[in-house]
């Protein structure tokens, strides 16, 4: 009995050691909670992270003072997908200008590329994110 009670209390202050062993608590890698905020392309789930890239995205401010923005997205897979694309106009400062395009959906052949065209509605769009996410 003395060697049972002797043994768990040992086994109490190993495991009392060990919790208190570790050092400060470190912040987990909050980089993919951030990726909107800082990317200008963005693959928001795993299936089209896999499946979808892009090959390039041109950007020009229009006459009447409009940024407009042309994505090249391209599909690498054997077989046609079908995903949803959206932009999001930020500021200069990269804060949202309150110009988000509704989601479309994109129907990508084998292998094919397509254009996506988007515009703000106003002149205050300075930068911009792109996603892109499965079909819902």
């Amino acid at each position: 009995m003395k060697k049972t009670l002797l043994s768990l209390a040992g086994l109490a202050a190993l495991a009392l050691l060990t919790g208190c062993s570790h050092g400060p608590y470190a912040a987990k890698d909050t980089t993919k909670y951030t990726l909107e905020n800082t990317e200008k392309f963005v693959l928001m789930d795993k299936q089209v992270q896999h499946s979808v890239t892009s090959t390039g995205i041109q950007q020009r401010v229009n006459d009447d003072g409009r940024l407009e923005v042309v994505a090249n997205i391209k599909n690498r897979e054997n077989r046609r997908i079908q995903v949803q694309v959206s932009c999001v106009f930020k500021d200069a400062q990269g804060f949202s200008t309150g110009d988000e395009t509704p989601w479309q959906n994109l129907i990508l052949g084998e292998n094919t590329t397509e254009a996506v065209n988007f515009k703000s509605m106003n002149t205050q769009a300075r930068t911009y994110t792109i996603r892109v996410r499965q079909a819902r």
